[in-house]
């Protein structure tokens, strides 16, 4: 499987489970300049930005450890830029996480609410 594809199957995955916790899946993919922000979704009132994370081993760690420094500054630009170009009602926004591990060709799924400021 193409590493293209394993992000789009992790996707999917997270937003079947944020649908499932209630959450309003707002946009997908949205782009700005070189990056991305995989998920925008709404928690009730508070808007959230995901970041997914999809791994069919630990070899080179979990997946929760691939999101740098460099990566977090990279999502908080495009949330601004989203904030910027779309009218939406919130009362506050975060930065959500979710790994998904392959474990015996099943996913685990590690959800981390508030993952960064």
């Amino acid at each position: 499987m193409r590493r293209n594809d394993i992000g789009k199957l992790g996707e999917e995955i997270a937003v079947k489970f944020l649908s499932g916790k209630g959450y309003k899946i707002l946009e997908r993919n949205f782009r700005y300049g070189h990056g991305e922000i995989d998920i925008i979704a709404m928690d009730g009132e508070v808007l959230v930005f995901v970041e997914v994370r999809t791994k069919f081993s630990d070899k080179f760690g979990m997946p929760e450890d691939s999101v740098t420094l460099k990566k977090r500054k990279q999502l908080k630009k495009i949330a601004s830029a989203f904030l910027e170009t779309h009218d939406v009602n919130f009362s506050e926004c975060r930065f959500d996480f979710i790994g998904i591990m392959f474990k015996n060709r099943k996913p685990q799924i590690n959800h981390i609410e508030n993952a960064f400021q």
